[in-house]
């Protein structure tokens, strides 16, 4: 401890007789430094009296509880993140094409966007999708789009990310269906679905069902998953979607590993064994443009993951403790004023996702403030992942940063204020009743409301937008979807259901709804049923409805 006492007594000389006498003369830009999240940031930092048990209590080694320096002891110098550019527009025939494209510039894994009636369970000739169908994803209404999404990508080779949710069983359904056509077997696909229905309620809105029976949907998938599927990904419980709705990098960790307690407390109910299928859970993080707040977000979430799998959930496997994450850069980051810009902020993004230890990565395009991205714009998202991996030297050793007095120190607030926040959350009775309550959205709304007027204020500085603006001609090159698109998809679904067998369809669905009535009925396999039979989407969900109901939004003031 004497070394410590010497460092702070040698920090007193430096104040007096260096510090002061700049302050002086140049003083600093503002009074107080916070992140970007609005933790306060002091001016240094100093080594501080670990012990050695601290130091294998809260950071230990990568691949190792609590898993604070990475879930992987060798991290990138074993292998590259997944490199997994989200893409989807249009027809099942245009997102092909992309992923083709994509796959021939290097990218390792893919991940599809569906358009808004997919993500809601309608399909694309119901009244109700008219003016969506192929705009911010692709269409896909039955088991025959998804055989054109997948053609010629052979699905024992890649790995697939599919971002949806309240319909996430019905397309898992349809890939598996597709798999089978191939003659790949369902126990060698390898992937991840959202299937993350809470966040949906809080921050993003694609919901169908109320949430006690989109519950019962995603413990379904996790048991079915676990012994017919059992190298897939059956969650990824995502924090992308309430750091775009405005949340701090804190509210953004405490609030996805809220929503990951309620899922697993969900399976425990049901009667799954905790380490039957919490090491198939995955994660969906953010990466904003505070290059070292976000590294320590990423380090506290897994430590705080691993406590709570350990101690509140008593699991026993070490992969049940870890938390594995995809991320994406941050899309609300980015400005359709001087669009160049966002080329910069999102390498920033990149390698505080690489440095904090992702499992994949996304990473936006420079254009995605203006429209769906070209394919220039996405080459360039794709190849600033492969510079930061090949070029950057970042990868070369695990935790790069692990040590830094900052770094270490930021970690442990985030972490402090993860937990002030979920105790919080359980005193109110689980995260479902938060939710219910409109606690998590209203602290979601007054954060974008102070970061948006800081922003109009000038107190914080957004180069291009606020400050360093010019000029600038409307952009040329922004890719635009076919508005005949629904007529398309409207055609082939006439033609589908003019061929298929409509006597099998309405008896799949039949076992279906009698299925959903009946609590303890897994509901995949009738699920399933009906989608190789080519059943529709929206038939399934429509059955489904009839069952569950719909859920309606409370207004949050």
């Amino acid at each position: 401890m004497d070394k410590f006492k010497k460092i702070e007594e040698q920090k007193k000389q430096w104040e007096e007789k260096t510090l002061n006498k700049v302050l002086e003369r140049f003083p600093e830009q503002k009074e107080t430094f916070t992140t970007g999240s609005w933790l306060p940031v002091e001016r240094l930092y100093l080594p501080r009296p670990f012990s050695e048990e601290e130091y294998l209590e809260n950071v230990g080694f990568p691949g190792q509880y609590p898993f604070t320096r990475g879930v992987q002891p060798t991290m990138y110098r074993g292998r590259f993140w997944t490199m997994r550019q989200y893409a989807g527009f249009g027809t099942a025939e245009e997102s092909n094409r992309r992923y083709k494209y994509l796959l021939e510039q290097g990218q390792t894994g893919l991940s599809v966007a569906f358009d808004l009636p997919t993500q809601i369970g309608y399909d694309s000739d119901d009244p109700k999708s008219v003016g969506e169908v192929g705009k911010v994803g692709v269409a896909i209404d039955s088991l025959e789009d998804m055989e054109l999404l997948f053609d010629g990508i052979p699905l024992d080779k890649v790995s697939t990310s599919m971002t949806i949710n309240a319909p996430a069983a019905v397309l898992l359904a349809f890939y598996i269906a597709v798999a089978e056509k191939q003659g790949v077997p369902k126990d060698q696909l390898r992937g991840t679905i959202q299937n993350d229905i809470l966040k949906e309620y809080i921050a993003r809105g694609t919901y169908i069902f109320p949430p006690k029976p989109s519950l019962r949907l995603i413990t379904n998938i996790f048991e079915y998953c676990s012994k017919e599927v059992p190298k897939w990904n059956t969650i990824s419980i995502s924090g992308y979607h309430i750091r775009e709705a405005g949340s701090t990098a804190v509210q953004e960790v405490a609030f996805t590993l809220a929503d990951g307690i309620e899922y697993v407390q969900a399976a425990l109910n049901a009667g799954l064994n905790v380490d039957q299928f919490a090491g198939r859970l995955s994660f969906f993080f953010n990466a904003h443009n505070d290059l070292l707040e976000e590294i320590a977000k990423f380090r506290a979430a897994r430590r705080v993951w691993a406590k709570i799998m350990k101690e509140r959930f008593g699991a026993k496997n070490p992969k049940s403790m870890m938390l594995r994450f995809h991320t994406q850069t941050g899309g609300s980051t980015l400005t359709a004023q001087q669009p160049d810009n966002n080329i910069v902020r999102v390498t920033i993004q990149t390698l505080a996702a690489v440095l904090g230890g992702t499992q994949s990565l996304h990473t936006n395009s420079r254009d995605e403030a203006l429209g769906l991205p070209t394919e220039d714009s996405v080459r360039i998202a794709l190849r600033t992942q492969q510079i930061v991996a090949y070029e950057s030297g970042v990868t070369n050793t695990v935790d790069p940063l692990a040590g830094s007095y900052f770094l270490e120190s930021l970690t442990d607030k985030i972490e402090e204020k993860v937990w002030n926040y979920l105790k919080r959350i359980d005193e109110m009775g689980g995260m479902v009743y938060a939710i219910e309550k409109g606690y998590i959205q209203k602290e979601i709304q007054d954060a974008a409301y102070r970061y948006q007027k800081e922003v109009e204020k000038g107190d914080r500085v957004v180069v291009g937008v606020n400050k360093f603006t010019m000029e600038q001609e409307p952009p040329k090159e922004i890719l635009r979807v076919d508005p005949n698109l629904r007529k398309v998809q409207a055609e082939r679904l006439a033609n589908l259901r003019a061929k298929r067998d409509n006597a099998k369809i309405q008896k799949t669905l039949n076992a279906l709804k009698e299925a959903a009535k009946e609590e303890k009925e897994n509901l995949m396999p009738f699920i399933l049923d009906a989608a190789k039979a080519y059943a529709t989407l929206g038939e399934i969900c429509n059955v489904l409805r009839d069952v569950f109901g719909e859920y309606q939004e409370s207004i949050v003031l």
